[in-house]
């Protein structure tokens, strides 16, 4: 389990696609090819098979389209919750540009040092955004920067830091007995996934559906977000009413959020929420 729950958390998810120009390079393909075709040919290389005709394909040759995260921040016995998305506008090509929404990630965990939050983050998440990050040609410099000692500092880089919660990693091992985050949450009486599957974002790209590729982020985060709350009551650090409260501050979040246009996707998280407790609560003790 983690040791810590610091003063700044970040539950965090990245979501992305096949990128054309990776496989135009990586595969000597004509640059003349659609994206759609480039996408068919890199998963070919991948290993399609007709039962899995889209292969999950190495993280480097993908580009991140959207990061969200749920921000909890306390300073002074004061909790503040908050529910970040890049790019924030859709709409604005210069946000939706894959080395500003991994720059801007990057940039303020380095200023923040926040205590990182994910599920596969180690193996897939942050893996991604300092790969890509390399590819683009970015400088991070504060978030690259190691401690010489554990106890020195954050460290996104060691394999037991506390500063990248891995929570597929904690609950996991091998085979079978490596839990979905759908898996977990449902479980938990916590959404998981609502309609959209991870393997399904390509085809919102293609369709240039990017509000609803960051609704589903944004989804991810706050389900990664609830079952850490859970996790972290589980280890002691939140009691049965902190941990009540705690759960209160992501409803308020939800219900304050879910007014607002880009938002309103959020309702239907809730009433998701409301549904899988009831239907935990009713099965107590049912076959």
């Amino acid at each position: 389990m983690f040791k810590t729950v610091e003063n700044d958390v970040w539950a965090f998810d990245c979501e992305w696609v096949p990128d054309p120009l990776a496989g135009r390079l990586v595969y000597g393909l004509d640059e003349a090819l659609p994206p759609r075709e480039v996408f068919e040919r890199m998963w070919k290389k991948g290993g399609a098979t007709e039962e899995e005709p889209r292969p999950y394909l190495k993280t480097n040759l993908c580009r991140v389209v959207s990061i969200a995260a749920v921000v909890r921040t306390e300073k002074a016995g004061t909790v503040n919750l908050r529910l970040v998305a890049l790019p924030k506008d859709v709409s604005d090509a210069a946000q939706c540009d894959e080395a500003k929404i991994v720059g801007r990630f990057l940039e303020q965990v380095g200023k923040t040092r926040p205590q990182l939050v994910g599920f596969n983050s180690q193996g897939a998440d942050l893996r991604i955004l300092v790969q890509r990050a390399v590819i683009l040609g970015l400088v991070q410099r504060d978030f690259a920067k190691r401690p010489n000692k554990p106890w020195e500092g954050p460290d996104y880089f060691a394999r037991a830091s506390d500063h990248n919660v891995d929570l597929k990693e904690i609950l996991g091992g091998f085979g079978k007995t490596t839990p979905s985050l759908h898996e977990m949450a449902v479980q938990c009486g916590i959404p998981g996934k609502m309609g959209v599957a991870g393997d399904q974002v390509v085809d919102l790209w293609l369709a240039g559906e990017h509000q609803k590729i960051v609704a589903y982020n944004e989804r991810d985060a706050l389900t990664t977000y609830l079952l850490w709350l859970r996790m972290a009551h589980f280890c002691g650090f939140f009691d049965v009413s902190k941990y009540a409260i705690e759960r209160k501050r992501v409803r308020d979040l939800l219900e304050t959020e879910s007014k607002t246009p880009a938002r309103a996707h959020l309702t239907a998280y809730l009433a998701e929420w409301d549904r899988l407790e009831a239907a935990i609560a009713t099965r107590s003790g049912q076959l």
